[in-house]
């Protein structure tokens, strides 16, 4: 899949329709993405998150939640103190 819109930091919207909320500890890791960066979405088994997408040029990964679906905040604020 490849990007259609990426113009808030915590937001990505997808070219299948699908809008993401990243996660506030990966927010860097989509600083290098580009229109063209290709993602993968999977489905994952992780404490703040349901899915994660990949960046299949370089491996990385960033987990994220479907847009207006609420982060739990009590793991999330556990997730960044520990860096």
């Amino acid at each position: 899949m490849k990007i259609l819109e990426h113009s808030e930091s915590h937001i990505v919207k997808l070219d299948d329709g699908s809008s993401w909320q990243i996660f506030p500890g990966d927010i860097d890791r989509t600083l290098t993405w580009l229109p063209t960066t290709e993602l993968r979405l999977f489905e994952i088994s992780d404490e703040v998150a349901s899915h994660a997408l990949i960046n299949s040029d370089d491996g990385t990964r960033v987990r994220v939640r479907p847009l207006g679906e609420r982060w739990p905040a009590a793991r999330v604020k556990n997730v960044l103190k520990q860096g």
